[in-house]
């Protein structure tokens, strides 16, 4: 846990680095540009579905407007997460380089595009598919009004640990010296990063990306504590 801590500050205190910043406003870019194409497809859809049903005469222009705009506020705060980590994965490289660049002597080594763009689709399908198995649970827990929201932190905590320390060890595990470090497993491919930790990991970033604004920088913080805390596990093996 304490290590879990350690990265979380160091990745904060790097949040003035030119390198994360220039990542930051390039995935921050994207992200906001895909919700609000998205947002604005939801709106629409829903708008003519209504409208075909006849509801919108039904229930007036107004009162549909502030139903469609509720909807999407809820839509885009459930896939902010998901959008955003997904595009963090085009822009991983640059986080995690910049972070081994200023603190580690052994680095990553790139991944291939190809690669890059299929952990991010595959990160991006666990995510929509464990949310979508979680909601029975939140559902039936509905009535305990804190039920729910726990069911989604724990989900997306045990998600987002394994995504973003995967960030990192990934590019390990295809670097040159992999096999010239042999206080690690990297050559097996085994992260060192315990369960726990990628836990608690990914319930502290969870955590950030629920308080607005503030959530903006939870992709960047958590892509580059979870560098700090391989490396710091790879260091102590």
């Amino acid at each position: 846990m304490q290590l879990v801590i350690q990265s979380l500050i160091k990745a904060i205190g790097q949040l003035t680095d030119r390198n994360i910043l220039i990542v930051l406003a390039k995935s921050l870019g994207l992200t906001l540009l895909i919700l609000a194409v998205l947002g604005g497809g939801v709106g629409f859809g829903i708008y003519w579905v209504l409208d075909k049903l006849g509801m919108m005469e039904a229930i007036g222009t107004e009162a549909g407007g502030i139903a469609i705009t509720v909807i999407m506020l809820f839509a885009g705060w459930f896939l902010f997460r998901i959008v955003a980590l997904a595009v963090l994965q085009f822009f991983a490289d640059d986080v995690v380089a910049a972070v081994e660049g200023m603190h580690y002597r052994e680095h990553g080594q790139a991944l291939p595009f190809a690669q890059d763009a299929k952990n991010s689709l595959k990160g991006m399908g666990r995510t929509i598919l464990f949310n979508l198995l979680a909601m029975p649970v939140a559902f039936f827990l509905l009535f305990t009004a804190i039920g729910p929201g726990i069911v989604f932190v724990l989900v997306n905590a045990v998600l987002l640990g394994r995504e973003l320390t995967d960030m990192c060890w990934l590019r390990l595990c295809s670097a040159p010296q992999a096999d010239i470090m042999p206080h690690t497993d990297i050559a097996h491919g085994n992260t060192p990063v315990s369960g726990f930790e990628r836990v608690m990991l990914g319930a502290a970033v969870t955590g950030i990306m629920l308080i607005p604004l503030v959530n903006l920088l939870g992709p960047i913080i958590g892509a580059a504590a979870g560098t700090h805390l391989v490396h710091a596990k790879r260091l102590s093996g």
